[in-house]
């Protein structure tokens, strides 16, 4: 006979075990966060290095990406490093030895965008330096929430060479081709409030308020349906990749499919009954 302290201690070891599974890795720190512990957290953990995005950093960052899709209770996903850093660039040390042989024959850098590709909605929480590559990773999350300390750059051309990982497009799309020409020329650095001003960034707030603030963003967007959130996602990702008459069509589409999910029968029911929804994700 199953009791309730026997269902106790089932919770207990399955928390456990969900938290252990996150514990192998190097370069970053991974965890759950939030009230109901539903937040995925991936912090880069480069102290030396300022979070210098290298290839290990990578793999790392897609295999706890790939952990919290799995994870049915995870609503959302924040991103960050660390006050003085959220990452100030691409393992300089890692690339100046590469020929262009090595970098073709491998496709290098390939891998570097599964934050973009995720499902869930992921919250970058940026303090400190977010250039080179660091800027490109804010770029592939879906919201930036920033400290009023943060910088971002995209210095390549200082060092001989451009973004490769994003940087040029994905700016492009969001500030437009004069602001980005401006930045990837010149290698500046803009602060937080430009980075608002421009559109990179949703939020500015007190450096040592930005993760925490990512956190309950994170924790108001799991209280909606998991699947309808993946499907509004792609829908907005797919504005930048179309015209505005293939993209209406495509969130038309989208719109009717979430007439084949339990969660759009119940929140419409929820609100004609005046009471809060009961997602179940399906």
């Amino acid at each position: 006979m199953i009791t309730t302290r026997h269902l106790k201690c089932l919770y207990i070891v399955s928390k456990q075990m969900r938290l252990l599974s996150t514990t192998a890795y190097t370069h970053i720190n991974v965890g759950v966060k939030g009230e109901k512990q539903n937040i995925g957290y991936i912090q880069l953990n480069r102290p030396k290095a300022l979070n210098a995005l290298c290839d290990g950093l990578m793999h790392e960052v897609s295999k706890a990406m790939d952990e919290f899709e799995a994870d049915s209770q995870i609503g959302a996903i924040v991103l960050t490093g660390s006050e003085k850093a959220f990452a100030a660039g691409a393992d300089i040390k890692e690339m100046v030895d590469k020929s262009f042989k090595d970098c073709f024959t491998t496709n290098f850098l390939s891998h570097w965008d599964r934050v973009s590709r995720s499902l869930k909605p992921v919250i970058a929480a940026v303090n400190g330096y977010a250039l080179g590559g660091g800027c490109e990773l804010a770029l592939m999350c879906d919201i930036v929430y920033a400290g009023d300390n943060a910088k971002f750059g995209q210095p390549e051309i200082l060092i001989g060479t451009i973004p490769g990982a994003g940087g040029t497009q994905r700016l492009a799309k969001v500030i437009g081709k004069s602001r980005t020409m401006e930045m990837v020329l010149t290698g500046q650095q803009i602060t937080a409030q430009d980075a608002a001003n421009w559109g990179i960034v949703s939020k500015v707030f007190p450096t040592d308020k930005v993760v925490e603030e990512a956190i309950k963003l994170g924790e108001r967007i799991s209280k909606n349906s998991k699947i309808i959130n993946a499907i509004c996602k792609e829908s907005v990702n797919n504005a930048y990749e179309t015209t505005l008459k293939q993209g209406l069509a495509t969130e038309k589409r989208l719109f009717h499919s979430t007439f084949a999910t339990n969660d759009r029968s119940e929140g419409m029911k929820a609100f004609t009954e005046k009471r809060a929804a009961n997602f179940k994700d399906e």
